[in-house]
């Protein structure tokens, strides 16, 4: 009898312990009692009635969802290989426990019918050139769809949009020859302003050397001017007679006539030179007679 007791005590023991339920912080459960859903059980210590209550954990932080390489064809008819992920969290437990079977495999199918829309609607290049505007039509799209089912898509990225090898070479092509368009038009522009920048400097130097020799002669002839200016006035100043331009008239012929040069060059109008020679001794003949006094006659 007391070894009845103690099985019995023991059997007790093991079912009670199988209805005690640690349910983890990122983690919510349901309770179900004969096949009916009872409540929803948070984080910590729970206890259930055996054989009569079931226990079923949901994991409540994100998650993601792998959607494998499918080959699509675009608008242009390129067929590429695109795959993506899908990154969602639970928000409803109950929702994505007895609404959806699989969520994962609903999620994927979801994903990888809507890429094919997408890319299907883009050329080529718009396609290689458009991933975040396809995984921010591709997350509304999921999200929208996944409502029902309990569960928020937070972000959608896609891994790669692969063309084919013979497509992916041409376009390398393309690229090497509008690199090296862009090459020869940024030499030729680099020439022509070098060309352009040479010419001005050019012309700035003639402007430059012009002003300078205009500025030059400018002052000399300035220089001149007040020079004759000066020798005029300063010869009417001091009240010059006949006599002194007939000396210095000579004086000036005498420096002529005793240079080394061995031509000496008279003015075009000999015959007045001349004449002014013979007014010149003229006065100086005169001027010899005033000096002179008479003599007294001792006949007288």
């Amino acid at each position: 009898m007391t070894a009845f007791l103690i099985f019995l005590f023991i059997v007790v023991f093991i079912i009670g312990l199988t209805g005690l339920k640690i349910i983890q912080p990122y983690q919510k459960g349901l309770v179900e009692r004969l096949g009916k859903y009872q409540r929803t059980a948070d984080s910590g210590l729970h206890i259930i009635v055996p054989f009569i209550e079931r226990l079923r954990k949901i994991d409540m932080r994100e998650q993601v969802v792998d959607v494998p390489p499918q080959h699509v064809i675009t608008k242009d008819n390129v067929a590429v290989e695109v795959d993506a992920v899908v990154y969602y969290e639970v928000t409803d437990p109950i929702k994505v426990t007895y609404n959806i079977a699989n969520f994962y495999i609903a999620a994927t199918k979801l994903a990888q019918t809507n890429l094919r829309n997408l890319v299907g609607d883009l050329a080529l290049d718009e396609s290689l050139t458009s991933r975040e505007l396809i995984n921010t039509k591709l997350r509304q799209i999921l999200d929208d769809a996944t409502d029902k089912w309990g569960t928020k898509v937070t972000r959608v990225e896609l891994q790669r949009i692969e063309p084919p090898k013979d497509v992916t070479d041409a376009m390398h092509r393309q690229m090497k020859a509008e690199r090296d368009r862009r090459a020869m038009i940024l030499e030729a522009e680099g020439s022509k302003q070098s060309a352009i920048l040479r010419a001005e400097g050019d012309a700035e130097a003639v402007r430059k050397v012009a002003d300078a020799e205009k500025y030059k002669r400018i002052a000399e002839a300035e220089g001149e001017a007040q020079g004759i200016e000066t020798v005029y006035g300063a010869i009417h100043k001091g009240g010059p007679s006949n006599d002194l331009i007939a000396v210095r008239y000579l004086d000036t012929l005498a420096r002529m006539s005793n240079g080394q040069a061995t031509k000496i060059f008279l003015p075009y109008e000999a015959s007045g030179i001349l004449s002014s020679i013979a007014g010149i001794g003229e006065l100086f003949k005169e001027k010899d007679k005033g000096k002179e006094k008479p003599k007294p006659n001792p006949a007288k």
